[in-house]
């Protein structure tokens, strides 16, 4: 009886971080879909929004949460993600809330 192992078709997959990023924008009752659209198109190649949950803040202000996949073998990606975002002009500031890997 010939027996062949089992092989299955598999590809290596490289680790991936997350990164919840909080996005104030410059202004309070802002449509924040436009927003949202920007950030996705600004990211670097490689990277991509999971997804955006809204965090009130206070009279109005809404932070956006950006939940963001990135590569992890890509040197500096983080800062590009950084940058990207903080040179959206309605954007007031960003603060990283946390990254770890997936």
């Amino acid at each position: 009886m010939d027996i062949q192992p089992h092989r299955t078709n598999w590809r290596i997959q490289l680790a991936r971080i997350l990164a919840s990023i909080k996005i104030f924008p410059q202004e309070a009752n802002i449509d924040l879909a436009p927003l949202k659209a920007q950030i996705q198109a600004a990211l670097p190649t490689g990277s991509s929004v999971q997804r955006f949950d809204e965090e009130p803040v206070a009279f109005g202000l809404v932070a956006l949460i950006a939940n963001v996949i990135l590569p992890d073998d890509a040197a500096g990606h983080m800062d590009k993600v950084e940058e990207a975002i903080k040179a959206i002009k309605s954007v007031s500031e960003i603060q990283v809330l946390r990254v770890g890997r997936i």
